[in-house]
């Protein structure tokens, strides 16, 4: 069974992890709306999407502004005809600190990736159920929602707040037959890995790429995962095989952290 027909609203969707969720899941026959702050690029994935014979919208927002993801959601629905599945993928990492923390980084970091997937899961469950439809939202995670990680302390406990998040609206729209789930990401080759090993080198002093070489020398895998590799289980949270599942956020690492 597959996703053909169904449309998808996929925010963060211009680079990296977003766009690989994109192309998934009109590979597997859904229609998608694109959803980031930078316009030419989500018009650029929108032209990969229609190459593959699927319908593309896209729309500028910010996650963070809970007006804005009910109008893109709004518009996504009227534009492809109907709203089936959410990933609230935007997100942001910050490296610094505990001791070093200001109230600007707490307040960007927590609007982004707390505020921006309560906004979106409000938004999709307000549709859905105007739609009478059952439907899938699938959340951004990370492996730093289940472990606590230094330097990345304020970052860590936004994915705890992901998954709490994600717990409690799993039970309040089971009713409604919607299903919410999330997904953590080991060390992803990412322009965000990229900024994060940059960031612990100017604080620890470490040459530049050697964190991002440490955590992926711990991967019982033996390699750093790909966008698509996180794409690939978004699809199976996104289709009908995971029907049964709600409420979990389940580590796709390569065997770094195990619970």
């Amino acid at each position: 069974m597959s996703i053909s027909g169904k449309v998808a609203l996929v925010t963060g969707a211009g680079q990296g992890i977003g766009r690989a969720i994109a192309l998934r899941l009109a590979k597997d026959g859904a229609d998608i709306a694109l959803v980031d702050l930078q316009r030419d690029k989500i018009n650029s994935v929108a032209k990969e999407i229609t190459a593959l014979g699927r319908k593309a919208v896209v729309f500028v927002a910010d996650v963070g502004q809970q007006q804005e993801m009910l109008e893109a959601v709004n518009y996504a629905s009227s534009e492809l005809g109907g709203f089936d599945i959410m990933v609230n993928n935007a997100g942001i990492a910050q490296v610094a600190p505990l001791l070093d923390v200001t109230p600007e980084q707490i307040d960007q970091i927590f609007q982004v990736n707390v505020q921006g997937t309560l906004w979106g899961i409000q938004a999709a469950a307000k549709k859905l159920k105007a739609l009478k439809r059952h439907g899938k939202i699938i959340n951004a995670c990370s492996i730093a929602g289940h472990d606590g990680f230094a330097m990345l302390g304020v970052y860590s406990s936004t994915k705890f707040a992901v998954r709490a998040l994600t717990q409690a609206a799993a039970k309040e729209l089971a009713a409604d037959g919607i299903t919410v789930n999330a997904y953590c990401p080991g060390v992803v080759g990412t322009d965000m890995w990229v900024d994060i090993d940059q960031r612990m080198s100017d604080i620890t002093g470490a040459e530049v790429g050697s964190t991002y070489k440490q955590y992926v020398e711990g991967i019982a895998l033996g390699r750093a995962e790909t966008p698509e590799d996180v794409a690939g289980f978004v699809s199976f949270l996104a289709g009908p095989d995971s029907d049964y599942m709600t409420g979990q956020s389940p580590l796709i690492d390569g065997g770094l952290l195990y619970r």
